[in-house]
């Protein structure tokens, strides 16, 4: 079998599932890059050294052609984030496609492209019907499924960042400072870094002892600082700025509870993952599109309903005032990622729903959790 991915960058969320393909497909596995890498981004240090089966199809025409060719040739195609022009062929054709998508209506506003979606979304799919969903967020199957598309064929997918396999994950969720906090986010609006700074409000209102930890830059930044110099919270609150993923990860093993505030503008939200992997208890919102595939409320995890600051300052403290639930919470959030929500248990069920689908078997497939049919 040979797996070609298009999208628009290859990036450290997308590494590990990519070299897990590649090493069950024993080479024939491509990743196509549509795009430059924006500098943000790269900033970050999201930019690596990119690794053999990588195709810049953006380079020039020789590469551009050698991905139309693999994209031909592949017996299944992933499809991100990439131009339609370079999938149209091979949709016309009738070959297997899977379309890897967050959700598509955000917000209300989004409903009223509606109609043209509806027309857009079944032109660039006619007259195929070998064409499938990989939900990249909970919502995702719903969304499409108002413009007609994907019902009965959209599956449980994500986003596969790296996952750590620690030796005692036991003796690490106990190292983890007592009251201390995490929020990892850029400064967006719909980040909603100020819910975290309300939950410190509460907790230092209540008297109870904690550190609060926000890393991240963006448009709110200053706002945020004033917010906490405004509220006296200075002492206990910090702002650590931008870091790269590694030192991220430093920062969720170091601590207790990750607070994950974003609302439905965050289609899936891999930092869920990787503070799940770190043993953190995690406060979610609903709204996040990898909460509810993740997390099963009250037991690897809390959900509160976006928007409900009593909710989430009530889970937070029920976590604080009960250290062994949080730790069982936290181990069992990391048991999550290490037995199910990472790449290679990923790799592996897309191969076998792939045969399912060749050998006309797709009522056959009863997974749970990832490649799960959604209903």
């Amino acid at each position: 079998m040979k797996i070609v991915f298009v999208s628009n960058y290859y990036n450290h969320h997308q590494a590990p599932l990519s070299e897990a393909f590649d090493r069950k497909m024993n080479g024939d596995y491509y990743f196509i890059q549509t795009i430059p890498m924006d500098e943000e981004r790269a900033s970050m240090g999201w930019g690596e050294t990119l690794p053999q089966f990588v195709v810049k199809s953006y380079q020039n025409e020789e590469t551009y052609k050698k991905a139309l060719r693999l994209i031909d040739e592949a017996d299944v195609v992933i499809v991100g984030s990439a131009p339609q022009r370079m999938i149209t062929g091979r949709i016309r054709q009738g070959k297997l496609v899977f379309r890897y998508s967050e959700r598509i209506y955000k917000n209300k506003k989004k409903l009223l492209t509606l109609p043209l979606r509806f027309v857009k979304y079944h032109l660039d799919n006619f007259p195929s019907r070998n064409v499938y969903l990989l939900c990249a967020s909970a919502y995702a199957a719903a969304d499409y499924a108002k413009t007609g598309m994907y019902r009965g064929k959209a599956f449980k997918w994500g986003y596969f960042p790296p996952t750590i396999s620690y030796e005692n994950i036991d003796s690490l969720i106990h190292s983890k400072k007592p009251g201390s906090i995490l929020w990892c986010a850029r400064f967006l609006n719909w980040k909603h870094p100020e819910v975290a700074i309300s939950v410190a409000e509460y907790l230092r209102k209540i008297s109870y002892p904690f550190e609060m930890n926000l890393i991240g830059t963006g448009v709110m930044q200053n706002e945020i600082r004033r917010l906490i110099d405004e509220k006296g919270l200075s002492s206990c609150v910090h702002l650590l700025g931008a870091m790269s993923p590694q030192e991220v990860r430093k920062h969720m093993e170091e601590s207790r509870i990750f607070l994950f505030t974003s609302d439905f503008n965050e289609g899936w939200g891999a930092v869920l993952n990787e503070a799940m992997n770190s043993g953190c208890a995690v406060v979610a919102s609903h709204a996040i599109g990898a909460s509810s595939y993740l997390i099963k409320d009250k037991e690897n995890g809390f959900i509160y309903r976006n928007g409900n600051q009593e909710e989430i300052n009530r889970k937070v403290k029920y976590l604080l005032d009960n250290p062994q639930i949080q730790a069982k919470m936290g181990k069992q959030a990391y048991e999550t990622i290490i037995q199910e929500w990472n790449a290679d248990v990923a790799a592996e069920r897309f191969i076998a729903l792939v045969n399912s689908i060749n050998k006309g078997e797709l009522n056959n497939i009863s997974f749970q959790g990832v490649c799960e049919k959604e209903k």
